[in-house]
């Protein structure tokens, strides 16, 4: 690999776009490049590792700001790890509670499906989205309008 990338190379090494790759030197996740005299941006192997931290840091479905945290810690090696297993720690409470949603979101929908009204008047979903209780999930299973 060159000593120096461009945007392109650099979004293809790491996997991120262009756009976002502009988005994190905005927001200071991404150092500042150096600049050629005609000002294209040239990377090195250092921002495509940083890049990739931060792309899996959002996989992972830590926030910017986390991220942010993260790699001060990242370039700080001597820190303890402390805060990193509290984050960690936090995280996982939040996905345990997305997952608590999700499972709720997906038990309410699974006494949606399977509408037999032949008629959007009388449809489980609308009704439930419209809070409309004129008919009950048993008293659709039955009808044949």
């Amino acid at each position: 690999m060159p000593a120096t990338l461009t945007i392109g190379k650099l979004g293809q090494a790491s996997g991120v776009s262009a756009e976002t790759i502009r988005y994190y030197e905005r927001s200071g996740l991404l150092p500042a490049p150096a600049r050629s005299a005609s000002g294209y941006r040239h990377y090195t192997m250092d921002d495509i590792r940083r890049l990739r931290f931060i792309r899996r840091g959002r996989e992972l479905g830590f926030s910017l700001d986390e991220i942010r945290s993260l790699l001060q810690l990242a370039d700080q090696p001597q820190q303890p790890c402390d805060a990193a297993d509290q984050l960690v720690q936090q995280h996982i409470t939040a996905v345990e509670t997305r997952i608590r949603d999700l499972q709720a979101i997906h038990k309410a929908l699974v006494q949606l499906v399977g509408c037999n009204s032949p008629t959007a008047a009388h449809c489980l979903l609308l009704e439930a989205l419209e809070e409309r209780a004129c008919c009950s999930a048993a008293e659709n299973a039955g009808r044949s309008d």
